[in-house]
């Protein structure tokens, strides 16, 4: 029978709610960006390179892109790098407590990932802030460099500036704005540079 007035709807039979969006765990989000290539969502791999605002890429996808961009969903997100000048390949330090095992099993579990800081001994997990050099590519915690200033690089011996030191998938807004001055800067002291060399070679 029903619907003959004896019974009474309940209101979620009425009204159709919308199901919330599952929230992503930000611990695990943060973990992908340090073990996925951020053109492709493939897992890293040597050799890694990583562009002026601080994102890791598989080096042989950025190739791919710079070769055809049509292959890719979303090119616009990379429209700053235009070539090969516009990515560093990271010197990363291999850390002695991993284990070539440790790539298939669960970080939590191993408590040991691939790369590390060879100053503080700090593991690149994402927990902590790390920070590259622009003119080497050497890595390091951001804790070593402040703790250990020094104008050379720690590992290589190069010269450092302040504008060299870039932190690696930085989630602050500042900080994301000075990677981008800095990077605007460099390009333009480089086309500088550049168009100085042709007024020369033409005297």
């Amino acid at each position: 029978m029903g619907c003959d007035g004896g019974t009474i709807p309940k209101r979620d039979e009425l009204v159709r709610q919308k199901k919330k969006p599952e929230k992503k765990d930000r611990k695990d989000v943060l973990a992908a960006k340090w073990k996925h290539c951020a053109l492709s969502q493939e897992p890293l791999k040597k050799p890694i390179v990583a562009c002026e605002l601080g994102r890791l890429y598989n080096k042989d996808k950025i190739i791919e892109l710079l070769l055809d961009r049509s292959k890719f969903e979303n090119p616009a997100k990379v429209e700053h790098i235009r070539g090969l000048k516009d990515i560093k390949e990271l010197q990363l330090s291999d850390n002695p407590a991993y284990k070539e095992g440790d790539k298939k099993a669960e970080s939590y579990i191993t408590r040991a990932v691939e790369f590390y800081c060879p100053i503080s001994g700090i593991e690149m997990t994402g927990v902590y802030r790390f920070q590259f050099l622009w003119k080497c590519g050497c890595v390091f915690a951001e804790r070593a460099l402040k703790e250990v200033k020094t104008v050379t690089c720690h590992k290589c011996g190069g010269p450092v500036t302040e504008s060299d030191i870039i932190t690696i998938n930085t989630e602050d807004e500042e900080e994301m704005t000075r990677l981008q001055k800095a990077m605007e800067e460099r390009r333009a002291q480089a086309k500088l540079a550049k168009k100085n060399k042709k007024k020369k070679i033409a005297k």
